[in-house]
């Protein structure tokens, strides 16, 4: 018997298709109308804001063509979830204005084509990056305001090319292929794969979200070339739409364009009017003010960022399609690790370490009046070989206006390099660490080796300074190897600026770390460098 690749599952999905009975909605009074505005609003708010369950995401899209009117999409932990969801949709007035065209139910997956040891030895077993990826892959994020494909596929199972009869090797073989292609649009494409075996009429559905419509075209045009789409892929119809904020609800029924951009008006309590309706999608929406944005699209700072598309589109998913960047607009800016910061920081961390810089005369604020973020992965990779990798993938991220940049930097005191990656959110350097975790040989994320790590600060140095800062620093390196809680710390160099360099250093804690800041020797070191440096210091966040 052929093998089976193992899977995993996380949220289960809910694709409801509605179209509008236009000639009811112009013949019903005016009052009526209102009314299902109002409740419309009320429950598709409700479900953006996860009011109905502990977890997941939900969104709203506008729908081109004579297939339907309106997407609502739904991902929930539970089928319960998504029954509920629907039993309550039916008791507003909106939904007699509506009839259901088609659905779709499915559950997000990752197989074993994904990472072997994840499914063998548990998510312990693979690196941070990785496990950050498969997590987003399973509770997905929802792109806001971006224009959405929805299809269904399933492998061939013909009398010449049927998927079920390959060896997991070759199937495998095929999916790495199919995930270059979608490589080269990291940072343009999101997609979410769910499985609906058993579920629905097909084996997969596949949304894809895109800040520009022609790049979906142009990924799926793409793949259909590739022999695991040409040989094997078998499709139903397309869906395509645009995001918009339920606020909105009343501009696109009007015909209006949407979304429009407008900010819903507030209450004197600071929440959204949100009408009344009936049961708990009446009125009140006490919990709309706390963590998202005043269209019901915002992130808490609570949610984990993980990449999650650009990969391969169809079926059997390699490691290989995180996401990065996201747009000119990811969801919510919550704060990441200070770079002062260990894996348990926090925003009030990193506002600490700031201040107490400061008072030691240490520069310890922003650098040009705005904070920025990084993800930083370490690679025992070939540098030239690793640098190939990256190079790719920069040119991917420098079409959005968050990318800041993006470098190589090759250690001096050990056998590793880093990868920086700096955005304007912390979301977007978040999502572009799903692409850098698919570099060759990652050992390790910054922040994430000890009990407090630091990524000190970004330097440019004068060239004519530059071996001088070098030796200079190895003279403080002596010095932190004899001191208490210190577990190693390099100069790491870009490998295209020998004058661009920053610091990676671990330490056991916290306050062994902030030791060293106070110290006289760090203090001269720090006054020394303001006549040797071509500008100050960049302070960045870890995402």
């Amino acid at each position: 018997m052929v093998e089976a690749p193992q899977t995993a599952e996380g949220w289960f999905s809910l694709h409801d298709f509605r179209s509008i009975d236009w000639d009811a909605w112009r013949e019903a009074p005016e009052s009526e109308r209102e009314r299902a505005i109002e409740e419309g609003e009320a429950f598709l708010k409700h479900r953006e804001l996860v009011a109905d369950a502990d977890d997941g995401e939900s969104a709203l899209f506008s729908v081109l063509g004579h297939k339907a009117d309106l997407l609502c999409l739904h991902f929930r932990p539970s089928l319960d979830d998504l029954s509920a969801i629907e039993r309550r949709f039916e008791d507003t007035a909106l939904a007699k204005f509506t009839e259901r065209e088609t659905s779709y139910v499915s559950v997000t997956e990752v197989s074993g084509y994904v990472s072997d040891d994840y499914f063998e030895a548990g998510a312990d077993a693979v690196d941070e990056g990785l496990r950050r990826y498969i997590e987003g892959k399973l509770k997905p994020d929802i792109p806001d305001e971006e224009y959405v494909s929805f299809y269904p596929m399933s492998k061939r199972r013909g009398e010449e090319h049927n998927w079920y009869d390959l060896e997991f090797e070759e199937r495998a073989e095929l999916m790495a292929s199919h995930g270059e292609v979608g490589k080269e649009y990291a940072g343009k494409i999101k997609q979410v794969i769910a499985s609906s075996v058993g579920f629905d009429e097909h084996e997969w559905g596949v949304t894809l979200f895109g800040a520009d419509p022609t790049d979906i075209k142009d990924i799926v045009y793409e793949m259909r070339f590739d022999p695991a789409s040409s040989r094997y892929g078998e499709f139903g119809d397309f869906y395509v739409g645009r995001r918009f904020p339920p606020t909105d609800l009343d501009a696109f029924l009007a015909g209006e364009t949407v979304p429009t951009g407008r900010v819903p008006e507030r209450d004197s309590a600071g929440h959204p009017h949100g009408g009344g309706g009936h049961g708990d999608e009446g009125g009140h929406h006490g919990d709309e003010g706390s963590h998202h944005g005043d269209d019901g699209h915002g992130r808490g700072e609570g949610h984990d960022r993980s990449g999650a598309g650009g990969g391969p589109a169809h079926g059997d998913h390699p490691h290989g399609d995180g996401d990065a960047g996201e747009g000119d607009h990811p969801h919510g800016e919550g704060g990441g690790h200070g770079e002062e910061g260990g894996h348990d920081g926090d925003g009030a961390d990193d506002e600490d370490i700031r201040g107490e810089l400061a008072d030691l005369d240490i520069y310890a604020g922003k650098p040009h009046g705005e904070d920025v973020y990084a993800t930083v992965l370490y690679s025992e990779a070939d540098t030239e070989e690793l640098f190939d990798e990256v190079e790719g993938l920069r040119g991917n991220f420098d079409h959005y206006g968050t990318h800041v940049k993006t470098a190589v930097y090759e250690g001096r005191h050990t056998d590793r390099a880093a990868v920086v990656s700096i955005w304007d959110t912390a979301s977007a350097a978040e999502t572009a660490g799903g692409f850098l975790s698919e570099l060759p040989d990652i050992v390790a994320r910054a922040g994430e080796e000890s009990g407090f790590g630091t990524m000190g600060m970004f330097y440019t140095v004068k060239p004519d300074y530059q071996s001088e800062f070098v030796e200079t620093f190895d003279d403080v390196g002596d010095l932190l190897g004899e001191m208490d809680g210190h577990v190693e710390t390099d100069l790491m160099v870009n490998v295209e600026d020998e004058n661009d360099m920053f610091i990676a250093s671990q330490w056991n804690a916290k306050e062994d770390a902030m030791g060293f800041f106070r110290s006289d020797e760090f203090s001269e070191t720090v006054q020394w460098g303001r006549d040797v440096l071509a500008d100050r210091p960049r302070h960045v966040f870890l995402a």
